[in-house]
């Protein structure tokens, strides 16, 4: 459905312009450390004690037979990410995803305990959240009905005959479990923050990126999907289905051939493009777009009125011309098998598991199909997250913590100031925009001012199927609703149970969702310089975002407009490239490199937090001496925090998805890369040359 373009998510996951993988925080996505009791309890959980031992720091997790200046990574967390086993129904497991776990496992108990008193007509959020709950978890009510639920929608394929009847179709998909063919959009014009414009970008494809139908590396998974496509097509019932599957590959592949590189699409100049529906018509012959506008609820006045950004202009006219010249019986295909492989989750077994055969075991490694319940919380929030985030902050974000990051916050912003005012490569004119735009940066914490509402969403129990489609529909809705009205910056993009953060660079804004204001990130009972290590590097991320390869791009009222001065462009864009370059040598796997041009401005986040966060806390000291903790520095403290994040081990399969698809780089890199480009790190650590991570004085990157 809606696509937020340009959004950071800080941490791990889902940023790019017209790209959203499968869980917004999803760098790796997955769970936590079983290594140490103590780091086990990291994050918390319902009953038991969420402090990190023996002050905020697991000593035990560490591999002190590794030189810090030799692999930061592994001796700050090498015993612990050693121990760990990686649950059979994930594909990573680290602190974020023992959060996700602990998040996941209190929406469950809101939403059991709402189920405890069912309606048979579902009026109120609660009523409906309880509804659509149970009956995603009636699995046997579901079994009986295979593949009845996809009937009028595959009925409609059939009734394709026409082009305009195929774009048609494809809007439709805004409200429907259809494709959409390409992705469509509402969110603040980028050189207009004020008002709501209609995104148009690529899609279409069936797998994670092109690379997996154009790279030989991938064959053999383009090979399992040309099977699933086989395997989802019998499952409902279309003729000759392996042929079918075959059109159906070789018509994405084409499609594949004209799309963008991901890296490509982090620039918003060249993403940013207006069009008219007569202009697009014109420069994008053989799809018919007012039908497929129209498909979406959007009419031709409308989308002239708000303008059409056009995200990709070569790959929207190649891929129009591609659907134009393709047969009837390979496009309808096409759309039976989208149309079951987005529903799966709401089908029978057959479609689940055949789902995540393919999805998740094959393309990411993940031995095990999460259990229903997991599902079940997952599909509700979906549907009604903003309802669910209500009742979590009511029950699990205390007062306390909320007022402990607005102080924080305005830590590493003055640090930032400083920073800029004192930035060594940067002309006075571009640095008094630059310190105007940090002037102008708000920060949210925790919650949003006010609270969606889910007046309107038909839930009825008994109907998975229905509720999952109507809660699109209604999703979709609410965005169109925007069209023509002023926009609302106190309006989120994540809820506060996700565990994650996110820059807004039309917003100028950084967002702090509740969930991730927990140990290891943040614990009140903690040393103070490991939660500026930690949360404090998580702070500076999201700030840096706003002057990365991308947010710099943005002025101090979120417009897309070009405030920086040639000369200082071009120095950001060499200091750029060299930072990349460090990123493009490192090895997630054997012959599996990191693409430091997908991931610079997580990059640069990283390294701006860190520094930012050592500023603070340094700051924060007044002039005191910091003092020792078993041994340890301060400005030591601060690095091992932040490295404590990153504790996590990823498999395989999920590891080379991540480098071709991800814009976050990999957990060793994310601790490592930042480090060696920072002074106080070598002398905090005593690294000299000779050992592996030693960089010469002016082989280090200085950019914030």
């Amino acid at each position: 459905m809606l696509i937020r373009k340009f959004r950071h998510c800080a941490l791990s996951g889902k940023a790019l312009r017209g790209l959203m993988l499968a869980t917004c925080l999803s760098a790796p996505s997955a769970a936590v450390l079983s290594a140490q009791a103590a780091f086990a309890q990291a994050a918390g959980d319902a009953t038991g004690d969420a402090a990190i031992r023996p002050w905020g720091f697991d000593l035990a997790g560490q591999n002190k037979a590794v030189r810090p200046g030799d692999n930061f990574f592994d001796y700050a967390n090498g015993k612990a990410v050693q121990a760990i086993t990686i649950p059979a129904d994930r594909t990573s497991y680290g602190a974020f995803d023992r959060l996700r776990e602990l998040s996941q496992q209190r929406v469950r108990d809101i939403l059991t305990g709402l189920a405890k008193t069912p309606s048979a007509s579902p009026q109120t959020s609660d009523e409906k959240l309880a509804a659509y709950y149970t009956t995603f978890m009636d699995e046997a009510a579901i079994e009986t009905l295979g593949a009845k639920p996809l009937a009028a929608d595959l009925a409609a394929i059939r009734a394709v005959k026409t082009p305009t009847d195929l774009a048609h179709l494809l809007g439709t998909g805004q409200t429907t479990f259809q494709t959409t063919g390409f992705s469509l959009g509402i969110q603040p014009d980028a050189k207009d923050p004020t008002r709501f414009s209609i995104d148009v970008d690529q899609s279409g494809l069936g797998m994670p990126d092109r690379d997996y139908y154009l790279k030989p590396q991938f064959a053999a998974k383009k090979q399992a999907y040309q099977a699933y496509v086989t395997k989802m097509l019998g499952l409902v019932g279309w003729p000759d289905a392996a042929a079918r599957a075959a059109d159906v590959v070789a018509l994405e592949t084409s499609v594949a051939g004209v799309h963008w590189a991901r890296a490509d699409m982090r620039d918003p100049e060249k993403t940013y493009n207006a069009r008219s529906v007569a202009e697009l018509t014109a420069q994008a012959p053989g799809f018919d777009w007012t039908a497929w506008l129209a498909g979406a609820g959007i009419s031709v006045e409308q989308a002239d009125a708000a303008k059409l950004i056009v995200g990709e202009p070569s790959a929207i006219t190649g891929q129009a011309k591609i659907l134009g010249a393709a047969k009837l019986p390979v496009l309808q295909a096409w759309l039976a098998f989208h149309l079951a492989n987005n529903a799966a989750n709401c089908l029978s077994s057959s479609f689940v598991n055949a789902s995540y055969d393919f999805n998740r075991k094959t393309l990411a490694g993940q031995p095990q199909l999460a259990v229903r319940w997991k599902r079940g919380a997952d599909m509700t929030e979906d549907a009604m997250g903003w309802s669910i985030g209500k009742i979590y902050v009511d029950r699990y974000f205390p007062p306390e913590s909320k007022a402990k990051m607005d102080a924080l916050t305005k830590q590493l912003k003055a640090a930032f100031r400083i920073r800029l005012q004192n930035n060594s490569w940067m002309s006075p004119a571009t640095k008094q925009r630059a310190v105007a735009k940090l002037d102008h940066f708000e920060i949210q914490i925790g919650y949003p001012k006010k609270w969606r509402t889910y007046d309107g969403l038909s839930i009825r129990p008994g109907d998975a199927y229905g509720n999952a489609a109507r809660a699109g529909a209604f999703e979709w809705t609410y965005w169109l609703g925007h069209l023509g009205k002023p926009v609302d910056r106190d309006e989120w993009d994540m809820t506060p149970q996700t565990v994650n953060a996110y820059n807004n660079p039309v917003f100028n804004e950084v967002v702090f969702p509740a969930s991730i204001l927990q140990p290891p990130f943040f614990d009140p009972n903690a040393d103070t310089a490991v939660n500026y290590g930690a949360i404090g590097g998580v702070i500076g991320h999201e700030m840096t975002h706003g002057f990365d390869d991308e947010g710099r791009k943005f002025d101090e009222h979120g417009r897309l407009s070009d405030w920086w001065t040639k000369e200082d462009a071009a120095r950001f864009e060499k200091l750029g490239a060299r930072f990349a370059a460090q990123y493009d040598a490192f090895q997630v796997l054997p012959g599996v490199h990191l693409n430091g041009k997908l991931t610079m401005g997580e990059n640069i986040a990283d390294l701006g937090g860190l520094t930012l966060a050592l500023d603070a806390y340094r700051a924060s000291l007044g002039g005191k001496p910091a003092g020792t903790r078993d041994g340890m520095t301060g400005d030591q403290r601060v690095f091992l925090g932040w490295a404590q994040v990153w504790r996590m081990k990823v498999r395989e399969d999920r590891a080379r998805q991540l480098a071709t698809i991800d814009p976050h780089s990999a957990p060793t890199a994310r601790v490592n890369l930042p480090m060696h480009n920072i002074d106080a790190w070598y002398k905090a650590w005593n690294v000299v040359p000779g050992q592996t991570l030693y960089l010469a004085p002016d082989a280090r990157v200085k950019i914030w």
